[in-house]
């Protein structure tokens, strides 16, 4: 490990930096890939079933039952971006094979197709964890052997590997989000690292942990600027945060889904449930 370390280092020329960089992380990220496809038939848990359902949901179900429906007892109560991005990947689903994304003759299936699916689904995912790790090494001021340490303790991290790809979730690409995020903000771009977040948090609403960190961070990197600009910035800044949480949220106000009595009050809870959302957030804290 340490040649191989030694002889990476080497390569390290001004003009080929970025091209090294970018190969040698990809080399990490192919290992760990390898990795992940040799664990597609391992153990998972429950979350496994729970995604797929989540799957099911929004491929048979119109927009306005995804948070009523308990064919399953995995219902789905992650919030809506994450809802959306289970109805786009529903479509490939299908393709693999249509009982996956079926809401009564799906349950509990535990056919090849469908663990071959969700794992590749995992792996193909992971690689918006890769381009966060690379925007985020790249703005950090280190040495070679302290960006190879970053890329180790993310790219070959043993808990995302077994919570991702044995248990069975996609935190690896919400972590991608959180990295480019963190990035945007390193290189000064507060608008767009405050933008990434705030569609994270529409993605899982545990990652609401973050936000008074950011919310300190944003107001005096960003806003602090006097009283007219700043107060135009921090205008700018909320207009920001609302579209997305408006794209996320609005069409389920729209359907009477998000206001207790509006609709069928077992999709309040499902959709905004704030005590869970904030118990969890504690225990996270804690």
């Amino acid at each position: 490990m340490s040649q191989f370390l030694s002889s990476m280092e080497d390569q390290r020329k001004p003009e080929k930096n970025k091209t090294s960089t970018t190969s040698n992380l990809l080399w990490f990220f192919g290992v760990s890939t390898c990795v992940k496809l040799l664990l597609i038939p391992s153990y998972h848990s429950t979350d496994f079933e729970v995604h797929r359902n989540w799957l099911a949901i929004t491929h048979s179900l119109p927009l306005d039952q995804w948070y009523i429906d308990k064919t399953s007892p995995w219902t789905l109560d992650y919030p809506p971006f994450f809802a959306y991005f289970e109805y786009i990947i529903s479509f490939f689903a299908h393709l693999v094979d249509p009982k996956i994304v079926d809401l009564e003759k799906g349950l509990d299936y535990k056919a090849e197709s469908v663990v071959l699916f969700q794992r590749l689904s995992v792996i193909v995912c992971d690689l918006v964890l890769l381009y966060g790790v690379y925007r985020l090494s790249k703005n950090f001021s280190m040495g070679f052997k302290e960006r190879v340490l970053m890329w180790v303790l993310v790219v070959w991290s043993p808990g995302l590997v077994i919570v991702d790809h044995m248990h069975f979730q996609y935190n690896g690409f919400l972590l991608g989000l959180l990295m480019m995020s963190i990035s945007y903000l390193m290189e000064g771009r507060d608008l767009m690292g405050g933008f990434i977040f705030a569609v994270l948090l529409c993605f899982k609403h545990l990652f609401a942990v973050a936000a008074p960190v950011y919310f300190v961070y944003l107001l005096r990197h960003y806003c602090w600027k006097g009283f007219v600009k700043g107060f135009w910035r921090i205008s700018v800044l909320g207009a920001v945060v609302v579209a997305v949480f408006a794209a996320a949220y609005g069409p389920f106000v729209y359907l009477g889904q998000v206001i207790p009595g509006s609709y069928d009050s077992s999709s309040c809870k499902n959709l905004v449930n704030t005590r869970y959302c904030f118990y969890s957030c504690f225990h996270t804290l804690v």
